[in-house]
């Protein structure tokens, strides 16, 4: 009676397990469940905005491409008061044409700004070229950032002094073009936090003594004196101290939209997972992160199968439930905002099942959970044919 009952506690043991590791595992892969509201707020009586966990910001219309053959000279100026980070977020990008490859990204790793900008060498292939300022972004300071883009170089200016000047491999055209996202990523969840208070974005290369007078010019004034020879496209100076529009001084220009809810203007289904691979511990700690998680998955789902119903694939079934479990997950994060939907995590979270698998195939596991079913087993009061023991017949 002892064997029988410590085998059925076994099994409850075993059922209370997978119960307990689908919940978890869903609470984690899916939650919030919803669109948190957009953490922006205007900076009361100063002119700027305050970007919080989850904020982002969108122009009503998409930046046009030129005819001409200067569309790829243009110039962008941003005031920015970084918040400490430990990852890399995005301050600002565009989506590009046909939601394709994002031509042009500024984004802050700790104190580090990183430019990024689409290009294709002369084999023809699509890059992505990556200039990087170290201690660019002190905690708590202000700084004012100048991207120049040239034909076949990148220039970063930092308080209107030249920082960096690297060059591309082939041609790149179009890096201003679709609608601006600031705070974000255009197509996954990358919310930077810190404040903006000045936004401005030009059709030209502009040189360095054109950088030096708007410097000055945005330090004493908080806005550049324009020339027409600057071709400026855009100028948002952040001084409406309310409501969910941010006027663009250029007439006739796109307008930026502050929406109610956190968004991802393009969230990608089943993104490739070279697409988001940066070589940073944040990254490699979510891989851990994935692999861990699925790993009571496999080891539960399998003891359930092998001990409970006792199929014969036991271990095919429960692989074959990681990864569908973890294709439910990918794909209903695709309408979450704050969530990633990637091939990655599909991978990783089916190698933990897999590790789930073998490591319930360990005799020493199998012995502990045997274990802590017979201690359970003997602190429950023991009955004879439901009399317990000591009772008087």
């Amino acid at each position: 009676m002892n064997d029988q009952q410590g085998s059925r506690a076994h099994l409850a043991i075993i059922e209370i397990l997978c119960v307990c590791t689908l919940v978890t595992i869903l609470v984690a892969g899916l939650w919030p469940f919803h669109a948190p509201r957009n953490n922006i707020e205007w900076l009361g009586k100063e002119d700027g905005l305050q970007f919080g966990r989850h904020g982002s910001i969108v122009s009503t219309d998409a930046f046009q491409s030129r005819e001409s053959n200067h569309d790829d000279l243009a110039s962008l100026e941003i005031w920015i008061e970084a918040a400490p980070v430990k990852s890399r977020h995005t301050i600002l990008a565009f989506e590009g044409e046909g939601q394709g490859e994002v031509p042009f990204r500024l984004q802050q790793n700790e104190q580090t700004l990183i430019v990024q900008r689409h290009n294709i060498d002369d084999r023809g292939t699509d890059r992505t070229a990556e200039f990087r300022v170290e201690r660019a972004l002190p905690e708590g300071q202000i700084v004012f950032v100048t991207v120049t883009l040239g034909k076949q170089e990148t220039s970063i200016y930092l308080n209107g002094v030249l920082a960096r000047t690297a060059p591309i491999l082939g041609s790149s055209r179009g890096n201003f073009v679709g609608r601006l996202v600031l705070g974000n990523s255009p197509s996954a969840s990358d919310s930077w936090a810190g404040r903006v208070l000045g936004l401005a974005i030009f059709r030209s290369q502009l040189p360095t003594s054109r950088v030096v007078e708007h410097y000055k010019s945005w330090a004493m004034n908080h806005r550049p004196v324009l020339l027409p020879a600057d071709e400026p496209a855009a100028l948002y100076l952040f001084n409406e101290h309310a409501g969910s529009s941010i006027r663009n001084q250029i007439t006739g220009a796109a307008e930026l939209t502050i929406p109610e809810h956190y968004f991802v203007l393009h969230p990608e289904l089943l993104s490739l997972p070279w697409r988001h691979h940066h070589a940073t511990w944040s990254y490699w700690s979510d891989v851990a992160i994935n692999v861990v998680g699925f790993i009571p998955f496999g080891f539960s789902i399998f003891a359930y199968f092998s001990s409970v119903r006792a199929f014969k694939n036991s271990a095919a079934i429960t692989i074959a439930l990681g990864f569908i479990m973890s294709l439910i997950i990918e794909v209903s994060q695709a309408f979450l905002p704050t969530r990633d939907s990637g091939v990655n995590d599909l991978i990783t979270n089916t190698l933990g099942t897999v590790i789930g698998v073998v490591l319930h195939r360990s005799l020493r596991l199998q012995t502990f959970v045997l274990r802590v079913a017979s201690l359970i087993d003997h602190a429950r009061p023991k009955t004879i044919d439901n009399i317990e023991i000591g009772s008087q017949v």
